[in-house]
Order: structure tokens, then sequence, then C-alpha cells
């Protein structure tokens, strides 16, 4: 049987990538650090996948296990040694301490083995090859030996998969819709077996419409109606002047996506009233405290608010919708959340052009920085009444 294994069991972890890979025919390893999840995962022969919305179904998950790359690094690296897939969705920030293990595991590989192949499943453009660069880093003197018996392929991935209930155990809810795209160059030919997946020869079109449509849409809701006092995602679309902010930001990105790739606009107005479409689905309980997390990271120079702001801003296109919403994420204060915390702290300690280039990114001299530049001296004026 073929062996799949896949760094981060949480809720995207089970719901979507490892989904996918076992009804692909892999066993699925997930390796996390979370002592109890990891237990909890290994105390079940199945899980089951629930869709909820329309057309939704409930999909059973069996022939997995889970092993603590906390407490058990080696083993790990023996499970990637043995597979014939290694996935990741821990987050972009995460991937260098990931690298070690998949290249303790390509140490113990056996040179005759078909190649590894890694693909990076994060909210991030070129996830592959930072994680590529992470292990050629960590492999040292041996990179080109252990970089040969892998392939790394980039991938674009979009499901929701909310906050789940509390008493759920190891079963996910997810949306129905996903989309998986993966690159085909690194392959050679020999495609894992993944259902559902597209692949394609350039991935960087299907990255960039899901990050600056599904991402920025997505957050832009969560700071619009995080400003509202609304709690539920679907409650901020059904406030008209947030549907319509949302809208026009995600109306800007798509005019970056058709001067950058040639997309078809009507083609992008399809794709974004089907994002939007998602997002009102009642029957996902997702809030905007869960999606507005970590802002920093979100405000940051590659992300979906600055990475298309700045590109239109170079083109001499409109960025006033972008911008607004990254007005609204610089008044995220969520006391639960930690870059919130440090975003409220910067904002009160440093003078608006140093913040404005430590967090976005943009040089002084940037089209797009005298607009943010003006959203951060606004939210201070505002802190300082």
């Amino acid at each position: 049987m073929k062996k799949a294994v896949h760094f981060g069991a949480g809720n995207i972890g089970r719901g979507f990538v490892g989904l996918l890979l076992h009804e692909g025919g892999y066993e699925v390893v997930f390796s996390d650090v979370a002592d109890a999840l990891v237990d909890a995962i290994n105390a079940v022969d199945s899980y089951t996948v629930h869709e909820a919305g329309p057309g939704g179904v409930d999909h059973v998950v069996t022939g997995f296990r889970a092993v603590n790359s906390k407490t058990d690094p080696d083993a790990v690296a023996d499970e990637v040694a043995s597979a014939d897939v290694v996935t990741t969705a821990v987050g972009p920030t995460v991937l260098r301490f990931v690298a070690p293990t998949i290249v303790e595991g390509l140490r113990r590989r056996s040179p005759d083995a078909a190649p590894l192949q890694v693909m990076a499943c994060e909210n991030a453009i070129g996830a592959t090859d930072t994680l590529r660069a992470e292990v050629e880093k960590a492999a040292g003197a041996d990179a080109g030996d252990l970089l040969s018996r892998a392939v790394f392929a980039n991938t674009a991935v979009d499901r929701i998969v909310p906050g789940q209930p509390a008493d759920g155990g190891v079963d996910v809810t997810v949306e129905p819709y996903f989309e998986w795209a993966i690159e085909t160059g690194a392959f050679d030919g020999a495609l894992p077996t993944i259902p559902g997946a597209h692949f394609v020869d350039d991935l960087a079109p299907y990255i960039e419409r899901k990050l600056f449509t599904v991402n920025t849409g997505h957050a832009a809701t969560a700071y619009f109606g995080a400003r509202a006092g609304i709690e539920r995602i679907s409650d901020a679309l059904d406030d008209p002047e947030i549907a319509a902010r949302v809208s026009a930001a995600l109306e800007e990105t798509s005019a970056v996506l058709v001067a950058q790739h040639g997309l078809d606009p009507a083609d992008l107005a399809d794709y974004r009233a089907t994002i939007l479409e998602r997002f009102r689905n009642p029957a996902l309980v997702d809030t905007v405290q869960r999606v507005g997390r970590q802002p920093l990271r979100k405000i940051s120079r590659n992300e979906r608010f600055i990475g298309p702001a700045a590109m239109a801003a170079e083109r001499g296109l409109s960025t006033t919708a972008l911008v607004g919403a990254v007005t609204a994420a610089l008044e995220f204060d969520e006391s639960d959340d930690e870059q919130a915390v440090e975003l409220q702290q910067l904002l009160r300690t440093e003078d608006a052009a140093a913040f404005t280039t430590r967090t976005t990114g943009l040089a002084p001299e940037h089209p797009l920085f005298p607009a943010i530049h003006d959203a951060v001296v606004s939210r201070q004026t505002a802190l300082r009444a």
C-alpha cells in the first residue's frame, strides 16, 4: 500500500489533505506535536469528514495513524524514509521546523527508491519552494545527495474548515467545495494519486487567484465584521455595507489578476460570486475572530492585502478598497491572539513610517506606501484619543 506522511494533524490536515490522500489509496501517517491530538487519532480506527452546506456528504476516513514529532522525531523520520508522499498543513512559518525531520528521512531513504514527492499545502505563494530551501539549509553539505531523493511541487489549496466544537473528537466539519491545484513539472510524469486534484503546468495564476480572492475576501470580511461587532462570517456578509466593501476589494484584486496573468474578467466575476456565496454558508459556523487571527502575517508584503495592492499600485490601478481592508485590519484587537496584541502594541510605540515598513515590507518610495502610511496614522491617532 502507498504511504503518505502529513505534517499537521489539525482540522485542515484531517478534513482536507488527509481525506484526499486516503481517497487516493494512501495509508496516511499524521505527524503532530500536540500530545492530546496524536493520542486521540490513535484511539480511533476511523473518523468522519462532514461536509456542511448544499450538496454536502459525509466521508469516512480509515487507514491512518499518528506519530508525535515532538517526543519521537526518530519515528517520524523512519516514516518519511519509506513514504511515497509528504505533505504539510502547518502554516508557512512552521515549515523550517518540519525540514530537519524530512532531511533525516531522506538520509535514511534508499537511493534506489522512487523520489519522495513533497508538497506544502499552505496559504502562501511558493510554500513548497520555501520548504525545499529549508530542507537544503538543514541538509548542509549533504544537500545535493539528499535532494536527489525527492521532488518538490508547489500547490494551491482551497477549502474552508471552520473552528470545530470542543467535543467533536477527531471528526471534522468542512464546506463541500475544495480545490487542490498541483504543478506538474517536478514529477516527470509520475504524478501522485489525489482524486479531485488538478495538475497544471503553471501554478502562479491559480495560487494568486486563490490567495487574492479567497484569502483576501475571507480576511476582509473578518476585519470589517470585527469592526462592526459582528461574530460570524456569514452574518458579516449579511451587512450590505460590509458586503459592498469586500466586493470592492475583490474587484481590485481581480483587476490585478487580469493585468498579471491575462485571466478572463467574466470568469473572475463568476469566481468572486462563488467565493462570496461560500462565505455566506450558514452551515459553517465560522467567526471573525478565527479568520482574522494573525493580522501581522496577513498585512505582510506578500500576503493577501499588501501583495495585490502593491501590484495594483505599481500598475496605476485602484487600491482604495484594499487599503480600506488594511485599515480595518489595523483595528483588529483580540486579547486571545498574540499577533493582534503585538499589532496594537507596535501601533502605540512606533512612529508611522517605521511601523509601515516593518509590518508591510513597503519601502517609503513604493507607490502604495503613502496610502498605508496614512491608514497607520489614522489608527494611531484614534488610539491616542
